[in-house]
């Protein structure tokens, strides 16, 4: 797994979401350069479909969607991965293992990304992450809990 380099990190803010309000729900568009290497992370009240819409990008199918839920009194964070189905570059199980090298990472971006939210709310440490690899195929079509936040080695 690679480690964040901030450097290549592209944040921006949208749909009245800034960085210095506590919105939640709260949803994260991620993407990537396979070039450069730069992630580009959007924030905002709803994904931000311009972002993934480009013929590349739903060609590839790697993007990471996320979104902040409240369940009783805690937060959860969701990400959705698209594993197989409809016309995607990859066949389920390689896009299977290269989304769960790359967790970690994501998870880096969003938190690295959004450190004011985290900042401002530091229960969002205590939040399961689930995640959704979504696939036509039923061995990879499921719903996973990666743990808690706080307990994930982000940085190694």
């Amino acid at each position: 797994m690679t480690n964040l380099n901030p450097e290549k990190l592209h944040v921006v803010y949208k749909d009245l979401v800034d960085d210095s309000k506590d919105l939640i729900p709260r949803k994260y568009t991620l993407t990537h350069s396979d070039s450069t290497g730069d992630l580009f992370l959007t924030i905002g009240a709803e994904y931000d479909y311009e972002q993934i819409s480009k013929l590349y990008t739903r060609f590839m199918r790697d993007e990471v969607l996320a979104e902040w839920r409240k369940k009783d009194k805690h937060y959860e964070i969701h990400l959705y991965l698209h594993v197989s189905g409809r016309f995607c570059f990859g066949w389920a199980g390689l896009r299977d293992r290269i989304f769960r090298h790359h967790l970690p990472l994501v998870l880096q971006a969003i938190k690295y990304g959004d450190k004011i939210l985290f900042d401002y709310m530091p229960e969002l440490e205590d939040s399961y992450i689930l995640i959704h690899f979504k696939s036509h195929r039923k061995k990879y079509n499921l719903i996973e809990n990666f743990g808690i936040i706080k307990e994930i080695s982000l940085f190694s």
